[in-house]
């Protein structure tokens, strides 16, 4: 049965992540694969190299991210900026909300590669760490092709010891991921319409895609107004990784 938002709150708390299944219509479903490629097609080829990502920049079959994507079009700002989202983001952080962005998280078939163990709040830099992601899934998401694997309850530990991954577009793994994280692992099956919400400190991971079908999926960044950016920080940050990414011939 559809998980209620109210209950999903309680699991999320709980858990640090919490599936509502069918958030999201089938015609909705539609609607938003139809936009994502004609933005896709419209209006990729404009964006900067920062903002469009591939597993391989000389294939365009291989995206696998694509950043502010409210920001450049007003289909997908409608998403992010409605009142079911950020009425659910106020309701799950008990905060005042500030609206981040939208992402397309994608693995294309039998190319996707996995993503290694991370907190979002890690990238986020926002202290306190009161942030979170609504992540929309447009194609079945499993096992085989690449599902989310939450640590359950680790959004109630600290920030994790992370270091420089060879990931595009994941720069930052967790380096003492061990067998206790293995052993509470939950994987998050779901399918087209499901929403999983996600809190920034809970311990996540992806595998490959080793099928035929795609697996894409939109991101919905929330933070709290309590969440104070560290912008000399992130500046920096960014600075370093997008110079090593095109020192390596990766963007």
């Amino acid at each position: 049965m559809p998980i209620d938002v109210h209950e999903g709150k309680s699991v999320f708390d709980r858990n640090g992540f919490a599936i509502l299944e069918s958030f999201i219509s089938p015609d909705e479903v539609v609607d938003i694969t139809d936009h994502l490629d004609e933005y896709i097609k419209k209006i990729v080829p404009t964006l900067s190299v920062n903002e469009a990502l591939y597993e391989d920049k000389n294939d365009p079959a291989t995206l696998f991210r694509l950043e502010n994507m409210g920001k450049h079009d007003l289909y997908f700002n409608a998403i992010l900026t409605s009142p079911r989202f950020m009425e659910m983001a106020a309701l799950y952080l008990e905060d005042e909300i500030d609206v981040g962005g939208m992402e397309l998280f994608a693995k294309a078939p039998r190319i996707g590669n996995p993503t290694p163990p991370h907190q979002d709040g890690y990238y986020f830099m926002r202290n306190p760490p009161v942030a979170m992601t609504f992540w929309i899934a447009i194609d079945r998401a499993d096992e085989d092709n690449g599902c989310l694997c939450y640590v359950k309850g680790s959004q109630r530990t600290t920030m994790r010891p992370h270091n420089m991954s060879n990931a595009l577009g994941f720069s930052q793994g967790i380096i003492d991921y061990n067998e206790q994280d293995t052993a509470l692992e939950a994987k998050a099956v779901i399918n087209p319409g499901d929403v999983i919400a996600h809190h920034c400190m809970v311990v996540h991971r992806t595998g490959a895609n080793r099928t035929n079908r795609p697996r894409r999926a939109l991101g919905c960044v929330y933070f709290g107004k309590s969440a104070k950016l560290d912008v000399e920080g992130q500046t920096a940050y960014r600075k370093v990784l997008f110079e090593k990414w095109e020192n390596e011939g990766k963007i």
